[in-house]
């Protein structure tokens, strides 16, 4: 692979217009989508009409006149394409571990009598916290077993599998209808987390018989730091479950301001509180980044950004760096990881040269693909200067060891 070849590759790149859709700064090669999407172009714009025009213009009257009131569904429903479900079964609510929470809960009460959650060891932190939090409540236990022991460790005794597609460590896919069928044969319910592969690579929930899912709306969704999360209920699973966050949102008639509690009908009892409006239209303008986008056409090239850079690193670098994530595409989600002794100060030392990716201990490095966003030229590129940031030894400055809040 040259640069010649690289920018051969853009040429024919069939996504190659939709990095207009985004503002990214110039002399940077930016590679951590997988943690915060890059600012779509129409977000600023879009932040501005609803703050000047309907919330300064039309005040609170915006509730009925802009819609704001069905917003968390309105808004979820660009979402159903990228990720394979059908019309009602996905809202926008709350954070990721608040949606865990949400879901995780209606789960083993619908399963009434199993006692036990099973957990991947060494999950994303949160998935982990909020399953033992749970499991302390209703004194339910909490398995934790290796990503190859899952199959075999769900069985009649389990009420919910919380998993998540995309390994956020090695970028590992999951089978999720290996999975699901597990969960259906032994009577339990499976739950997703979605964060690592909405937006990235090719879901189809419905065809993969998944029942339950949430994800994060600020990577690859592109909805701006912190926002929310989506919840996926298959249609045919939600007058079963109840939330166990029971808010007047989630009333079935909250206007009526009556005293009991009375579940709305569908995926709208999952909704708890009032809807953040701006930060549903900003994550509104991140889906709408999608428009006319295949999910096949975008996972495709998903897998020839990471190939590219996998080759180009261990091409340059040699052995500098071990790959930590699966060698097979099919396998891999949209993130590629290569580990260093010294992680953390090489990542570092590749920001100060604008190549933005990011570090998990002990000693990961990130890299993550926004097929919508990211060319091969770029990834490229940043695969050279990692050459030349191991190469010079420059990752050993002193400046590049101190360690700030946010890796």
């Amino acid at each position: 692979m040259t640069v010649d070849d690289a920018e051969a590759l853009d040429a024919a790149d069939p996504l190659g217009f939709a990095s207009a859709r985004f503002r990214l700064p110039d002399g940077v090669i930016y590679l951590d989508g997988n943690s915060l999407g890059a600012l779509p172009a129409m977000t600023p714009a879009a932040l501005a009409d609803v703050v000047n025009r309907q919330w300064g213009g039309d005040l609170i009257a915006s509730w009925n006149d802009h819609s704001w009131i069905d917003w968390p569904i309105h808004v979820a429903a660009r979402l159903a394409p990228i990720v394979g479900a059908r019309p009602g079964e996905l809202v926008i609510a709350d954070s990721t571990s608040v949606s865990l929470f949400k879901l995780l809960a209606a789960a083993v009460q619908a399963r009434s009598g199993r006692r036990t959650i099973v957990v991947q060891q060494r999950d994303f932190p949160t998935d982990l916290y909020v399953a033992r939090g749970l499991a302390s409540m209703l004194d339910l236990e909490v398995r934790a077993v290796g990503p190859d022991e899952i199959l075999e460790a769900i069985n009649e005794d389990v009420a919910a599998v919380l998993i998540s597609h995309v390994d956020y460590r090695s970028g590992v896919v999951h089978d999720m209808a290996a999975v699901n069928a597990a969960a259906h044969a032994s009577g339990s319910l499976a739950i997703w987390d979605l964060s690592h592969s909405a937006g990235a690579i090719e879901i189809d929930l419905i065809a993969a018989g998944t029942r339950l899912a949430v994800g994060c709306g600020y990577k690859y969704l592109n909805g701006g730091p912190g926002a929310p999360a989506f919840m996926f209920v298959d249609r045919d699973l939600q007058d079963e479950l109840r939330s166990p966050l029971q808010g007047w949102m989630g009333h079935a008639d909250p206007f009526a301001f009556v005293d009991d509690y009375r579940p709305a009908p569908g995926i709208a009892r999952f909704l708890t509180g009032t809807p953040s409006i701006l930060a549903l239209a900003a994550l509104d303008a991140g889906l709408a980044t999608f428009e006319g986008i295949a999910m096949t056409a975008l996972a495709a090239k998903s897998r020839q950004l990471s190939q590219l850079f996998i080759d180009a690193v261990e091409a340059g670098c040699g052995n500098e760096v071990r790959l930590a994530s699966p060698r097979d595409p099919a396998r891999r989600g949209s993130h590629v990881v290569f580990s260093h002794f010294e992680g953390y100060a090489v990542m570092q030392a590749l920001i100060a040269r604008g190549v933005i990716g990011d570090f998990r201990a002990p000693d990961l490095m990130r890299f993550g693909f926004a097929p919508l966003y990211n060319s091969f030229s770029d990834v490229f590129r940043a695969a050279e200067i990692l050459a030349e940031v191991l190469s010079t030894g420059e990752w050993d400055e002193p400046r590049f060891k101190a360690r700030s809040k946010v890796t």
